[in-house]
């Protein structure tokens, strides 16, 4: 077994995530984005909009400025010149991933989510399931409030007994999305607005039969090559897979010769490298990482990886935050830098850092001017005028002179 160091291991993570790839010299393409999904697997999503709804940002960090209709497109439109290339359901969190893996993510391997607590209401209200199927076939793709009026419309119709709570409603509609009967047809201002899965997926996907076993080594290869060289626990994470499947995955892999095991230096754990995954001499470049990005998304394995202790505050009481609701780790030549509390205060037309704090060790006169073109070149994107800088941190006061 060869061993490696964790260094080793840092950029063969990198480039993985697409790290070592430069960013187009021109506009970015629906080929670019190909390539990053190639690289991340899926783009979580999520409610927050303080900065940038946490699936536009991965695409940015890794291909620079680009239109966010070509995300948009992808996962919520289709054309016969255009198809459909994401899929929204359950993996790593709610994300989108590669249509073409929906078989792998409905095949058993993945284990049931919080929706399976609302089984009972199921085996109580069947019609309600019913109901709601109906809806969406007549009038999909449709929002939780349409259905709810709706069906609210036909129970008043049809008199006494035969009323739903709204409540029910909509945590019927979260079952059906999560084992995968609805999925999301569109969405209008990030509002999900709920389609037969039949009606999005192609058959010739949909249709394809895919054991458990076979899902288990199917999630567990793209989680290796997302993340380059991993743990057990890293590759299961990824997908949220349950422990017994992944470790046997893991196990036929590593004997099919697509997993190589491999120990780095300092870890615990055994680790493993996808037979494909490189390791670039250097990685070059800067990123600003949203929260959710696949690079940071596992604390431990960030701590591990780069020596950078890393939580989100957004459910902290802002007298206990340590450096923000917000914050963005800023990732230069290989190494997580600096991290900035980011605001984009439309009304004011500016990217607000409410806070810039530079790790310890770092060459600050190095970091400094890349952060604050970086900054700006976000601030464009986004189609704010500028960078304003707050107070708070060690970094704010030279930043704030830059950024002008």
């Amino acid at each position: 077994m060869q061993t490696i160091s964790v260094a080793t291991a840092r950029k063969t993570f990198l480039a993985a995530q697409g790290f070592s790839d430069p960013r187009p010299s021109g506009e970015p393409s629906r080929r670019h984005l190909k390539r990053v999904l190639s690289r991340v697997q899926l783009l979580q999503l999520d409610s927050v909009n303080v900065a940038v709804r946490a699936h536009y940002m991965p695409v940015f960090s890794r291909l620079g400025a680009y239109e966010p209709a070509l995300v948009d497109d992808a996962a919520w439109s289709h054309s016969a010149k255009r198809p459909r290339m994401m899929v929204e359901t359950w993996a790593h969190e709610a994300s989108l991933l590669p249509i073409e893996d929906w078989p792998l993510i409905r095949s058993g391997a993945k284990r049931d989510g919080w929706w399976k607590h609302y089984g009972p209401l199921i085996e109580k209200s069947p019609g309600l399931v019913e109901e709601i199927l109906s809806v969406v076939k007549e009038l999909g793709p449709i929002g939780a409030g349409g259905i709810e009026r709706e069906v609210e419309a036909d129970a008043q119709r049809r008199g006494p007994g035969s009323w739903w709570e709204r409540s029910e409603v909509k945590r019927v509609c979260e079952y059906l999305f999560g084992i995968g009967q609805l999925t999301t047809g569109t969405r209008r201002s990030f509002e999900r607005l709920y389609d037969l899965t039949e009606r999005v997926v192609p058959p010739e996907i949909l249709s394809r039969s895919v054991s458990a076993e076979e899902g288990a080594r199917g999630l567990i290869e793209r989680s290796a090559r997302a993340l380059g060289v991993a743990t057990e626990t890293d590759l299961r994470d990824y997908y949220r897979l349950g422990p017994a499947p992944a470790r046997r995955a893991v196990a036929e892999l590593v004997e099919s010769g697509v997993l190589e095991p491999v120990a780095v230096r300092g870890w615990k754990a055994a680790a493993y490298r996808h037979v494909e995954a490189r390791t670039p001499r250097a990685v070059t470049g800067r990123a600003l990482l949203c929260p959710f990005d696949p690079l940071i998304w596992e604390r431990a394995r960030t701590e591990r990886l780069f020596g950078f202790r890393y939580r989100i505050e957004i459910y902290v009481p802002e007298p206990k935050r340590v450096y923000g609701y917000y914050v963005f780790p800023f990732l230069l030549d290989g190494s997580l830098v600096a991290r900035v509390d980011l605001k984009s205060d439309r009304a004011a037309g500016v990217l607000r850092v409410q806070g810039a704090f530079a790790e310890e060790g770092v060459d600050v006169a190095l970091v400094l001017p890349e952060l604050a073109a970086e900054l700006r070149h976000m601030a464009e994107w986004l189609g704010l005028s500028g960078v304003a800088v707050g107070t708070r941190g060690d970094l704010a006061p030279a930043l704030k002179k830059l950024v002008r």
